[in-house]
């Protein structure tokens, strides 16, 4: 098998990343992870146009991004959904984000895969961008599928804390969170970036501590400074270096003390967390779930 050699490797071994095809880079080695985080291309850029900040900017993200057919949309999520369920230990999840414009075909290719669909969050965002052209509500949610590898293997959910993290009652499906702030861009921002509060809330939802997380299409990996903030360790593949050296030096600054309990002082879900279980991520810690091969 071919030796990998990662773009970047955090001097603590949890956070690593690859340069390169997620396609051809999943097919090289063999680990198993307990979940994925996966924000695949919405093929939306078309040369619309939207507003950002007052200001109206083009909407295209990259030739990565560049609209398909139905058909070859399908054919590209089959595709890398079969290589992730791969990658998933037997009861692990997956979590796909997504607009109108992909997420049924991502639903169908999943039903198509053997993965059982547990839940379809909708992200309501308070802070949306207007919609310029006033012939449309304003876009102002994106969803997200939670799906676990098999029908019959049974998948973590830290129900107990998502309940008290909603003020004792049930959390639903319907989840309202902000885009990301300002103090999430320091380093540079991608196009499609997610707000660490998001993941955060993902991660501590299913998995534990000291466990392995995956972004395939990682950006700027805030999957993976949500997984260090909570103690697990992440894997992140894409094939744009710019976004790679964000990603290093978002990771970089969490090696400041002071920086990472800012961070983690900022997200609402962890606060919560830390005042019911002051010292779970710290006894949960040390669990071994083995290292990557490279």
């Amino acid at each position: 098998m071919k030796m990998i050699k990662p773009y970047y490797k955090s001097p603590d071994r949890a956070f690593t990343l690859l340069h390169g095809d997620s396609f051809k880079l999943l097919c090289e080695f063999d680990f198993k992870f307990s979940c994925i985080f996966a924000d695949p291309p919405y093929f939306l850029s078309n040369g619309g146009i939207s507003v950002q900040s007052g200001k109206i900017v083009s909407v295209d993200k990259g030739e990565w991004d560049k609209g398909k057919s139905q058909q070859e949309m399908m054919e590209f999520n089959i595709e890398w959904l079969g290589l992730c369920r791969d990658k998933l230990k037997d009861n692990g999840t997956i979590w796909i984000s997504g607009t109108y414009h992909n997420i049924f075909s991502v639903a169908t290719c999943l039903t198509e895969l053997g993965y059982k669909i547990l839940n379809v969050v909708t992200w309501a965002k308070t802070n949306p961008p207007p919609n310029i052209s006033c012939r449309y509500f304003t876009y102002s949610t994106e969803f997200i599928i939670w799906a676990r590898k098999s029908e019959k293997k049974p998948h973590f959910f830290n129900y107990d804390l998502m309940k008290q993290i909603n003020g004792d009652k049930q959390m639903t499906d319907v989840w309202q969170l902000s885009a990301i702030a300002r103090w999430e861009k320091s380093c540079g921002k991608h196009p499609t970036q997610k707000p660490l509060a998001l993941l955060a809330r993902i991660i501590m939802a299913s998995t534990k501590p000291g466990e392995w997380v995956l972004d395939p299409f990682c950006g700027s990996s805030t999957t993976g400074i949500a997984a260090n903030l909570l103690d697990r360790r992440y894997l992140g593949i894409d094939q744009e270096q710019k976004y790679l050296e964000i990603s290093k030096n978002r990771q970089e600054e969490l090696e400041n003390q002071q920086t990472y309990q800012m961070y983690r002082s900022k997200i609402k879900d962890i606060q919560v967390m830390d005042s019911l279980y002051p010292s779970m991520v710290k006894e949960d810690s040390d669990i071994t779930y083995g290292d990557l091969p490279f």
